[in-house]
């Protein structure tokens, strides 16, 4: 056990291994001031105490309770459309591939499924493209309400013709699709002529981070699989994702366990389980939750109306990092940098601009772009909003009636930029190490050349890069260009506000520009 213990722990790297370092400088801290003498030489800053904790010595009881209302949902359907692989790089929303072997071949013999079924990958590495074909996949989910409603994951059931619900004691029974958010990936299922289901309820406090959590589901088509850990992280955003709002938590989660509970020591859901990070394609410890928060809104609004509605503000926007803020003068790194209002979207008619920065909606601080999308997306359409922003060195409001989201809309906006008149111009250099020329196919210069010792490249910049304004000013030549930072240096700021445009994405950069640099 001790030589596993260290062989595993020798594959850290970076920054946990600096926290396994100190991790164990904090022991011997504690083991020198055990006797008084030592006691007398170590006085810690500020004693840390903690209140007296009952650690549950069993989560039987609390399986016992919840176990009946969890379910496996099997799904059939045609493969054509499936929304297989969620997610980026290592995180698995539809988990890849089984290896072949033993355990493939016993689910198989069992009707599962998994990824491209029988076969996998062609004998290239790549999945092949085959015509539509029947699928079967099977996931986890949960009963909300005593009349039949249950809520899974949307990539369980995507595409699905017939859904089966399975209890805990071995019962199955059809249900309907009554509603999917694809946005969430969670949706609702219903099963009809029941009114005396058992069912759980939504945790009305959140968790934190440190707080028990046992996992309830169908990992690998093994029903009722119980597994426990902690929540690790709060407010994770993880690629492949619009939420960007997940609970990490380390109790083991698997193929099969997608669209299933995390209970709290209460018995209540504090999340759906949608994703792992693996390597591997198998549990390491780190899944990833939807909050109950979440769930429990949109599970009532598909129950309601089968859909669901979000606020649109109708603006691109980023993050706002130390440079950016330095460059406006604003004093904490926070809120939502606009690159471009929509042109016909609710923010532009209520008077948004390109380079403002919201701090607060209805006066509730902002402290980045995720932030902005997740507290416009809950509100309703025809909400109006009171956002706070941050304009030519000063605090302004605006109100602001939102707009209903277009999915559709939202996942990709198309930029149109006007012809600039050709100006025929040799490449100029420029005091901050770029190369610039006029832009013959758009607005702004365009970046030729780029010193790599430079601040410039440094941030970020490269050639190719088409240079929009300099401090909120659009610049159209290298003089221009010259100019506005000369402008910036003359107010006593030194760091300057780019706006740049990169394959059709417009971003904001701040650009420092000390004498040293």
């Amino acid at each position: 056990m001790r030589t596993s213990f260290l062989s595993r722990t020798r594959k850290w790297i970076g920054a946990s291994a600096l926290a396994i370092l100190v991790g164990i400088g904090g022991g011997s801290a504690f083991l020198a001031a055990s006797s008084p003498s030592a006691l007398a030489q170590i006085q810690p800053a500020a004693q840390i105490t903690l209140p007296k904790e009952v650690t549950p010595t069993s989560f039987a009881d609390l399986v016992e309770a919840v176990k009946p209302a969890v379910v496996s949902i099997v799904v059939e359907g045609d493969e054509a459309g499936r929304d297989l692989q969620r997610g980026g790089r290592e995180f698995n929303f539809q988990f890849p591939d089984l290896p072949d072997g033993d355990l493939r071949d016993f689910l198989e013999q069992f009707g599962q499924q998994f990824g491209q079924g029988p076969g996998g990958r062609g004998g290239d590495g790549q999945r092949p493209q085959a015509p539509a074909r029947k699928f079967m996949a099977a996931g986890s989910g949960f009963a909300i309400s005593a009349d039949g409603y249950f809520v899974t994951n949307n990539h369980v059931v995507d595409n699905a013709s017939k859904v089966t619900v399975i209890f805990d004691n071995g019962d199955e029974m059809t249900a309907t699709v009554v509603g999917t958010d694809k946005r969430t990936d969670l949706a609702v299922v219903k099963v009809d002529d029941v009114t005396d289901l058992p069912f759980v309820s939504f945790a009305d406090e959140d968790v934190r981070v440190g707080d028990w959590v046992v996992a309830v589901g169908n990992p690998f088509g093994l029903g009722g699989t119980v597994t426990a850990g902690i929540v690790s992280a709060r407010g994770r955003d993880i690629a492949g994702s619009s939420q960007g709002d997940f609970l990490q938590i380390d109790a083991a989660v698997n193929t099969g366990n997608s669209g299933g509970p995390a209970f709290n020591l209460k018995g209540e859901v504090v999340g759906v389980n949608t994703a792992i990070f693996s390597p591997n394609g198998g549990n390491v410890g780190i899944a990833f939750a939807i909050p109950s928060n979440i769930v429990e809104q949109v599970a009532n609004q598909l129950i309601k109306s089968g859909t669901v509605t979000r606020g649109y503000l109708g603006v691109g926007i980023q993050d706002v990092n130390r440079d950016i803020a330095d460059s406006v003068g604003l004093a904490n790194a926070a809120g939502a940098l606009v690159t471009e209002p929509a042109e016909d979207g609710p923010g532009k008619k209520a008077g948004i601009k390109s380079g403002d920065i919201i701090t607060k909606v209805d006066g509730t601080e902002i402290s980045n772009a995720l932030a902005l999308s997740r507290t416009v997306a809950s509100k309703d359409p025809g909400t109006e909003v009171e956002l706070t922003i941050w304009r030519n060195g000063k605090e302004e409001t605006l109100k602001v009636t939102l707009g209903k989201l277009n999915e559709a809309a939202a996942a990709t906006q198309e930029e149109q930029q006007p012809p600039a008149e050709e100006e025929p111009a040799k490449p100029a250099p420029s005091s901050v190490g770029v190369t610039l020329v006029p832009n013959a196919d758009g607005e702004g210069v365009l970046v030729q050349d780029i010193d790599p010792s430079s601040v410039a490249a440094d941030k970020g910049f490269a050639v190719g890069d088409a240079i929009l304004e300099v401090d909120n000013k659009p610049v159209a030549t290298a003089d221009e260009f010259e100019a506005a930072i000369q402008g910036v240096k003359d107010s006593g700021r030194n760091t300057a506000l780019i706006k740049a445009e990169r394959g059709g994405n417009v971003r904001y950069l701040g650009l420092p520009l000390d004498d040293e640099n």
